[in-house]
């Protein structure tokens, strides 16, 4: 008998592997030769344009002599536009090839490419407070900017879309571990803080800042962040596992008696992925897609090049930085096509009906933002020597546990519509706002820093400390 299942197991799996070969070459479709997908990628976006900018902006990072640090990043800002766009569009050519599930990872990954890059980046120049606000901004971003731009322009002609009913509730689950886990070591480190350690180490009333802000106890929290970051990772790792290959089904009769509305919009979405004729050849969309990789790593190390010194020349607040200006790099391309989309939905210009099924692809982002590229940082950190912890800003953390607990609840019921997305496009508004004036917390600089602890202190409490 098991020798009977162990066979029926080998041929279910190879069936499987059969038909996903099969999906992958394109068979049964028509699938655009070399010509054609070449043809398909210069004319894919109107943004396309923007890709002058990109030899533009790689002549300014070598000849910077002759470059404002002001041109640097504008030059590589407008670079990063069209490549991310780009990845979009790549992506969603390549589940056409994938399916749902797969292709829906692959255009989430490929979203959160740039932001990724952005972030590694900056870990490897040791800049941990804006590897940390950078997070939050992008994680926030994703929760409230996107999604509410989504949410308008998606709920211009109709009364209220739908979400995924199943999905949210795992998305509310999956968001709250990634907020909470974030919360943890800011407890902590406020649980030992027993008030103005900085200003009272200046002063010399005590030595309680010397005490709590040591190399050991930067040790302690960069030991259970990695812990808590390698838990991170298992559990987006069995929650994809879930979602593409879930343990059971609801019955056709359960699932039509419970969301019928939402199941008869999800079929068009398969049956498009099923039937809809790519634009690209899958072996051209592959190597597109590790060409654009290849030119954005650069490029968006350069933007950070930019970044660094327009922080050391100007007032502006690394929180702000991090928080708004960087992710907001990513939403260049996304502003533009919804602007463009958004006025089409008001002039009633966009032929096709209005969709009843709202795109959430944003939590999605920011969901794989927390729980993936968060602990990978953590995780890559602890390879390349940079103590990155999850020790983040308190602001911050109240930030991202505000902004969960509105997402939440807007998408509680499962539905959406426009005054919602303009209630998350204005709460991110009065994020940024506030953050403007925002200076950072204090206490917590010395362990964001590759030096010593001690060292960071002493700078610190002299006022000697570099933005370096």
């Amino acid at each position: 008998m098991a020798e009977d299942l162990f066979e029926r197991g080998y041929e279910e799996a190879k069936t499987r592997y059969r038909r996903f070969w099969d999906r992958l070459r394109g068979k049964g479709r028509n699938v655009p030769g070399w010509k054609r997908s070449l043809k398909n990628i210069i004319i894919s976006s109107p943004l396309n344009v923007l890709f002058v900018f990109l030899p533009v902006a790689w002549v300014a990072r070598w000849k910077d002599d002759h470059f404002s640090e002001g041109e640097r990043f504008a030059f590589a800002f407008l670079a990063i536009i069209p490549l991310e766009t780009m990845f979009q569009w790549g992506g969603e050519q390549m589940a056409l090839y994938l399916g749902k599930e797969l292709g829906d990872l692959m255009e989430i990954t490929l979203h959160n490419a740039v932001e990724a890059a952005l972030a590694i980046f900056l870990l490897a120049k040791c800049e941990l407070r804006l590897v940390q606000s950078t997070i939050i901004g992008v994680i926030i971003l994703h929760l409230l900017l996107i999604p509410g731009t989504s949410f308008l322009i998606g709920g211009a002609r109709i009364l209220e879309q739908n979400l995924h009913e199943h999905n949210t509730q795992l998305n509310h689950s999956l968001l709250t571990l990634g907020v909470m886990t974030i919360m943890l070591p800011t407890a902590f480190f406020t649980a030992l803080d027993r008030g103005d350690i900085i200003g009272e180490a200046r002063t010399g009333e005590n030595n309680q800042g010397t005490e709590l802000l040591t190399d050991d106890r930067r040790g302690q929290f960069l030991q259970f962040s990695r812990a808590l970051a390698l838990l991170l990772l298992g559990v987006y790792i069995c929650s994809r596992i879930f979602l593409h290959n879930p343990p059971g089904e609801l019955t056709l009769h359960e699932y039509d008696a419970e969301a019928p509305e939402i199941k008869k919009e999800e079929q068009k979405v398969k049956e498009k992925l099923r039937e809809e004729d790519p634009e690209l050849n899958p072996w051209i969309c592959m190597i597109l897609l590790a060409v654009t990789i290849g030119i954005m790593a650069p490029t968006a190390e350069w933007l950070v090049d930019a970044v660094a010194e327009i922080e050391a020349g100007s007032s502006i607040q690394d929180e702000w930085l991090g928080l708004f200006l960087l992710p907001l790099v990513s939403f260049g391309a996304d502003a533009a096509v919804a602007t463009l989309f958004f006025l089409k939905k008001i002039l009633f210009l966009a032929p096709e009906p209005p969709a009843e099924l709202a795109r959430g692809i944003a939590i999605d982002l920011s969901i794989q933002f927390a729980l993936f590229w968060m602990p990978f940082c953590v995780v890559l950190g602890w390879w390349i020597n940079k103590p990155l912890t999850l020790l983040f800003d308190l602001f911050e953390v109240s930030v991202l546990i505000a902004t969960c607990f509105l997402v939440n609840y807007v998408t509680a019921d499962s539905k959406t519509n426009w005054a919602e997305g303009v209630i998350m496009i204005a709460f991110y508004a009065m994020i940024g706002v506030v953050a403007w004036f925002y200076p950072g917390q204090e206490e917590i600089i010395p362990f964001m820093k590759c030096a010593g602890v001690g060292e960071t202190l002493s700078e610190l409490i002299n006022g000697t400390l570099s933005q370096d």
